[in-house]
């Protein structure tokens, strides 16, 4: 089990040789504060492969998003892509995750950890921020909000599920910095490569294994910040995608970046899958993002309008059914 506290990173740190962290899949995480109507930067906890069973010891309504599984409440299925009441007692199991590699799960106030650097994201490399620095383990109390915000209609608040490859995975790339630095043949047998994530992957980064890339010949290319989803080409021709944990700086070569739409396609593969890169204009990634947001703003007012039909049961007459049960 590997879940940690997680928000949108801690941005303005870099220069001062700390990490960013945040979550690895961002758009995961905007949709599961939206379904409990947060602000889009409250920390949730980012669930990997296998999920921990939570009590709860107050009232609350969350949501989970990203990968699917077999989740249960008390022994009964829970539903992703939806916002539900968790009563006081109740227990929440998530178990392992089939569809996707991901999860996250927000509660109404999100987890109320202590700010580092502007930021409650957990940075196991650096031991800083989230839950003493480090994964959740068995025993942990995770502070919420006491009296949080009732959502009047939580219970009309779901969204569609996403579904995800299970072997392969194709990512849009914009040319890096050091693109023109190698030459064509390897420009093309990168864009037509196909490539497995190997082993060697986690939230640093993910090492991928194929033939390797002739490397482009830079002389003595200074070291220079580094950028989510850049893509390195270390000496030995193997390229490294740099991810959330990434190391702040690096000094070799960076042959593209993988377009901002595409990062959530990265975060949900898993090793052993295939990924092949297509070669898109900054101008085409900009689009694509620009219509990312177009979506994100229609579904916070799909999300936001009450149906005709609230289904939201009320938190007393919940109460006063389980005392029947």
């Amino acid at each position: 089990m590997f879940t940690t506290v997680q928000d949108a990173g801690r941005t303005s740190q870099q220069a001062s040789g700390f990490g960013v962290s945040g979550v690895m899949d961002p758009w995961m995480f905007r949709l599961a504060n939206l379904l409990v109507n947060n602000s889009t930067d409250a920390a949730v906890l980012e669930i990997t492969s296998v999920g921990p069973t939570l009590q709860f010891n107050q009232d609350c309504i969350v949501a989970l998003t990203g990968a699917t599984g077999i989740a249960t409440l008390d022994g009964q299925p829970f539903p992703f892509y939806q916002a539900r009441l968790i009563l006081s007692g109740q227990q929440l199991a998530i178990k392992q995750l089939i569809n996707g590699t991901r999860s996250y799960l927000a509660v109404v106030g999100g987890f109320q950890v202590p700010m580092v650097m502007g930021s409650r994201a957990t940075s196991t490399r650096y031991r800083l921020g989230g839950f003493r620095g480090r994964a959740l383990q068995t025993g942990d109390v995770l502070p919420v909000v006491r009296h949080a915000a009732y959502v009047p209609n939580y219970g009309s608040r779901h969204l569609p599920s996403t579904t995800y490859s299970q072997t392969q995975v194709s990512i849009r790339v914009t040319p890096g910095p050091q693109f023109d630095q190698f030459d064509q043949q390897t420009q093309r047998v990168f864009a037509k490569m196909t490539f497995t994530i190997s082993d060697a992957a986690d939230r640093m980064g993910y090492r991928l294994s194929g033939a390797p890339l002739k490397v482009a010949q830079t002389g003595n290319l200074l070291s220079e910040g580094t950028f989510f989803g850049g893509i390195q080409v270390p000496q030995d021709g193997a390229p490294i995608i740099l991810l959330a944990d990434r190391q702040t700086t690096g000094g070799y070569p960076v042959i593209a970046v993988i377009a901002s739409v595409d990062l959530p396609l990265i975060a949900q593969a898993r090793p052993g899958m295939t990924v092949n890169f297509k070669l898109i204009s900054i101008t085409a990634a900009q689009q694509l993002l620009k219509a990312q947001q177009e979506k994100l703003a229609d579904l916070e007012r799909q999300v936001q309008q009450l149906s005709e039909r609230d289904l939201s049961p009320r938190l007393a007459a919940t109460r006063i059914a389980r005392l029947f049960k």
